[in-house]
């Protein structure tokens, strides 16, 4: 019983400690493409179109890492596959 209470706690802690990673370097880096794409549209302000489109592209691809931290936090913590060697 020791051991299948210890699973579960590291389990919980991998899932928080993931999704506290995975959330935390895609909004560094939303940060820093925002910066940058409105410093380059006050430089050209004649290019905001192209900037702007690129800008959301490139956030949904960084918003897609987070989903994806996401998912494999609640995998782990909802429907863990390891759980069947585990409790036996």
């Amino acid at each position: 019983m020791q051991g299948e209470i210890l699973f579960l706690c590291i389990t919980v802690f991998t899932a928080g400690f993931s999704i506290a990673l995975g959330v935390m370097f895609p909004a560094m880096g939303q940060g820093k493409a925002c910066s940058q794409a409105l410093e380059s549209i006050a430089r050209q302000p004649e290019a905001a179109g192209p900037i702007s489109r690129t800008l959301f592209v490139g956030l949904a691809m960084l918003e897609s890492l987070a989903i994806y931290v996401l998912v494999v936090s609640f995998i782990l913590l909802f429907a863990n596959p390891l759980l069947k060697y585990v409790f036996k």
